[in-house]
């Protein structure tokens, strides 16, 4: 592990100067996670509420400067228990689920950090806003909502395309930010695109979190999600 997160570091230092490094932990034990932790790695990412649930110890007992994020779509029957079980809510796809979670945000006495994610590959199977307007219209309404901090765009690459697709998607996500930057005034900061088979073209497109999961923990085993 230690060789294959030096070689990460290097080449986001290489292609970025503000990316940062995401381990998706999906399906691995958390002794792996600890590992990871150990070699300098902060920011973490899972893909279910009960997967981090059952895996990481709670907020308070975790070391101060671990960073979970969920990173998978959220249902609103788990939105209450997401909220206190990690750091940021990378995968909010509609104004309905942003509005939950600042109600369970505000219950529970928090600001939760957000990214708003958008379908930039136009795929009927991936979650995400689907529209200019809709992700518009949802960011406008978060400027009013007092537990909710929406810190930038999420996308997921579209699957077994040429380079060319890949860097138009990943293109279009940046694009969106800075007019809708532009356009509401909400500075957004974060672009969290790429993952193990495409974070060279998103680092070249300027995101600013990649998220490997296989590369760095390997291939996942889904008998034990």
């Amino acid at each position: 592990m230690k060789k294959v997160l030096e070689e990460l570091h290097n080449q986001i230092k290489e292609l970025s100067p503000v990316a940062r490094l995401m381990a998706v932990s999906k399906t691995h034990p958390y002794c792996a996670i600890e590992e990871a932790y150990g070699l300098g790695e902060r920011l973490f990412g899972e893909n279910k509420v009960q997967e981090v649930e059952s895996k990481f110890p709670k907020m308070e007992d975790r070391a101060s400067d671990m960073d979970v994020h969920l990173i998978g779509h959220l249902q609103s029957n788990k939105v209450k228990k997401a909220v206190t079980l990690v750091n940021s809510i990378d995968s909010v796809d509609s104004l309905k689920l942003l509005r939950q979670i600042n109600k369970r945000a505000q219950e529970a006495n928090i600001v939760m950090n957000v990214l708003l994610e958008y379908n930039t590959s136009g795929d009927e199977n991936k979650s995400g806003f689907d529209s200019y307007t809709s992700i518009k219209e949802a960011l406008i309404e978060s400027k009013n909502m007092e537990n909710i901090c929406v810190n930038g765009l999420m996308t997921l690459g579209p699957l077994a395309v040429s380079e060319n697709e890949t860097k138009a998607s990943f293109n279009l996500l940046k694009d969106i930010s800075i007019r809708l930057v532009d356009e509401t005034g909400v500075k957004l900061k974060e672009l969290s695109m790429g993952m193990s088979g495409d974070y060279k073209i998103a680092l070249e497109c300027e995101s600013t979190i990649i998220r490997v999961g296989t590369k760095i923990f390997g291939h996942r085993d889904y008998s034990k999600k």
